[in-house]
């Protein structure tokens, strides 16, 4: 419909009030919120994932996006049942304990929203305890670390093998990243991904959910 259309293209140009408004609008002819959500607010943020991944805008237009889609989420989520949403898959998000660093790991879950999944942002400075706890108790497919200090990223190996003695590994997926994190070492320490960027995090991320 023309109004989801709408919607998507002013949240493209981070026009939040105009998403809030044409999100009631949506509601008021009685479209389904979830569809609105869908069609509306994730395709529109899923084109501006696509264009910065391809480097055709920066961080200052998503998060102007982003907060464009959070004006219209407040709209829509007293309407949003459970039952409505079929999301992509959920990911427990994060930066490793020891780092106060989230800029990228903020800009990775707002990407994660746009491409349609529910991001569990537990913050920064996060132990593996709630790493994995988080993912159990909200049924998490994928677990997304970052970490912008070497001394902290010695913890991201701890998750893994709490995920091991927990026998969650390999129901649980973990994606790794952050500057100074390397393809290499997501290898050394059974990292199932890496990602060397937001949008990659964001590639990877759907790869390993399939």
């Amino acid at each position: 419909m023309e109004i989801l259309a709408t919607i998507a293209a002013e949240l493209q140009r981070g026009e939040d009030q105009e998403v809030r408004t044409l999100t009631q609008s949506a509601l008021d002819q009685s479209l389904e919120a979830a569809t609105i959500l869908e069609q509306g607010l994730i395709a529109g943020m899923q084109v501006v994932g696509e264009r910065f991944r391809v480097h055709e805008i920066f961080l200052p237009e998503v998060l102007l996006a982003a907060k464009a889609m959070n004006a219209g989420l407040a709209v829509l989520e007293p309407h949003l049942g459970e039952a409505d949403i079929h999301t992509r898959g959920k990911i427990v998000i994060g930066t490793v304990q020891g780092d106060l660093h989230d800029i990228g790991k903020n800009l990775v879950g707002i990407m994660l929203a746009g491409a349609g999944f529910e991001v569990i942002d537990l913050g920064k400075d996060v132990s593996p305890r709630q790493f994995v706890d988080a993912a159990r108790e909200s049924g998490a497919n994928v677990i997304g670390m970052s970490a912008l200090l070497t001394t902290t990223m010695p913890v991201m190996k701890q998750v893994i093998t709490l995920l091991k003695d927990e026998g969650l590994f390999g129901s649980v997926r973990t994606v790794i990243g952050g500057a100074p994190v390397t393809e290499e070492y997501a290898r050394d320490i059974g990292a199932d991904s890496y990602g060397f960027d937001a949008a990659n995090a964001v590639e990877s991320v759907k790869a390993l959910v399939g």
